[in-house]
């Protein structure tokens, strides 16, 4: 860690070890010669990477754990509740114990620049592009990504001149991080039990923006657009900073100039599918100008980049149906996902949706309803709660009821008969959502194969 963190603190336990950004954060740790252990409530893909690379992880609560106990410092995600076991002994310990958001702002200290995306939709996309582009100008940087990269993982390094990371806005964390570049994609009411009102998100997500040396916001974002006086973004906005012109479209794959304070600067060709790439390529390339890179080191890094798992990610086919999975897990983020779908199925679009926790889908219950409704041929799939008890008013049946004209799913096996009687060549069976879905589409494509 950077000189003025306690010398002395060498063992790190994680408390929710698992997590996408929580495993990433473990790796940079341990790339700094730390130790690091930790705990989640269950197994998966990220705690195995973990264990391979000399991380001990254990699985459920554990207040008497003997790792939890030797630790110097113990961080938790915000996902994790107060009364949780490993939690409160730490705290009773009298341990150093913080939030992951708060490790990660430390963390960026150990930078010369940092770049921190922020936004309601987006985020990941954008991190792993401007990954991309640091990779092709050939300086020394890390990138903090909250997703897979097909190149790079959630986690890479190889200096410490740059650093990207997703800035999250639960809980507000987004305000832990400190960067010179910050980038911001759009505002949307999403994670809205974390805060009064829509106001109260607004105005944190221009504190973020206030926080950085230089701040980049999507024009064509209402919300984004009345936060201050930032540099700008965007395809309508006529007055954008950073503007994409001359839009192509080939398939759902968008090629664009940009327009550098109204002057045409280069095309971009991306590999991305859906237009909501053109928003995060072009945020990434304004972020990146704004330290100065040569344009066409920031168009060939774009335009390497191919995909995020679970971001339109095509796992496979079945009969010659294709299987695709997508994080959206919001109405908006579904509308735009359904939108591309349907662009480039040649026969039926089947859709899976599983809403994740209650709280968002009892909140967003009308958006859900209108994103979903048109949608022909849909499955909503029983709700992930993750942190949350539950709540009938936000459940998946309840979501079911309103939609009207769709099926409703509470196990595996039915999607399985559902879909085994009605896919057909050509058809595009989606998959939506933030929560197990993902797993659950890759066991249905393996045992449909058999």
């Amino acid at each position: 860690m950077r000189a003025g963190h306690r010398e002395n603190i060498r063992k790190f336990y994680f408390i929710g070890i698992g997590g996408v950004s929580m495993s990433a954060l473990a790796k940079y740790l341990l790339a700094r010669g730390l130790e690091v252990s930790g705990s989640d409530m269950a197994a998966g893909e990220r705690t195995e990477e973990l264990i391979s690379l000399g991380v001990r992880v254990f699985v459920g609560s554990d207040a008497e754990n003997p790792c939890l106990s030797e630790a110097d410092e113990v961080v938790y995600t915000s996902a994790v509740s107060d009364d949780n076991a490993e939690l409160s002994a730490a705290r009773r310990a009298g341990k150093l114990v913080r939030k992951r958001s708060e490790l990660l702002g430390e963390i960026c200290g150990d930078f010369s620049h940092v770049v921190a995306v922020a936004g309601s939709h987006g985020k990941t996309t954008c991190t792993a592009m401007c990954a991309h582009v640091l990779k092709e100008t050939g300086v020394r940087f890390a990138a903090h990504i909250g997703g897979e990269d097909c190149e790079f993982g959630n986690f890479y390094m190889n200096g410490s001149d740059f650093f990207v990371t997703e800035a999250c806005e639960y809980k507000k964390n987004l305000l832990d991080i400190r960067s010179d570049r910050a980038i911001l994609l759009n505002i949307d009411r999403d994670h809205m039990e974390c805060y009064r009102d829509l106001d109260e998100l607004v105005e944190t997500f221009r504190n973020y923006c206030e926080g950085a040396e230089l701040a980049f916001v999507c024009a064509d974002d209402e919300r984004c657009r009345n936060l201050g006086d930032f540099s700008t973004f965007g395809i309508d906005a006529a007055d954008a900073d950073y503007r994409a012109v001359d839009l192509r479209q080939t398939g759902e794959r968008y090629s664009f100039t940009v327009a550098e304070y109204g002057k045409a600067l280069c095309r971009i060709r991306l590999n991305a599918a859906g237009r909501c790439n053109v928003y995060n390529a072009l945020a990434a390339f304004a972020a990146m100008r704004g330290y100065g890179f040569d344009e066409r080191e920031i168009v060939r890094g774009l335009e390497t980049f191919t995909a995020v798992k679970r971001r339109f990610e095509c796992i496979g086919s079945y009969g010659g149906a294709s299987f695709i999975c997508d994080y959206a897990h919001h109405p908006r983020e579904i509308a735009a996902t359904i939108a591309t779908a349907e662009g480039m199925c040649r026969g039926r679009l089947y859709a899976v949706f599983q809403p994740h926790t209650y709280s968002r889908t009892k909140l967003l219950m009308e958006d859900f309803v209108k994103a979903l409704r048109p949608v022909k041929n849909l499955m909503i799939y029983k709700t992930y709660p993750a942190r949350e008890y539950f709540d009938e008013a936000g459940s998946a049946k309840t979501l079911a009821r309103n939609v009207g004209n769709c099926l409703y799913a509470e196990s595996v096996r039915e999607l399985r008969t559902w879909l085994k009687a009605t896919l057909q060549p050509g058809d595009i069976a989606l998959f939506l959502g933030a929560g197990d879905i993902y797993y659950a589409a890759r066991y249905l494509l393996r045992e449909l194969n058999k």
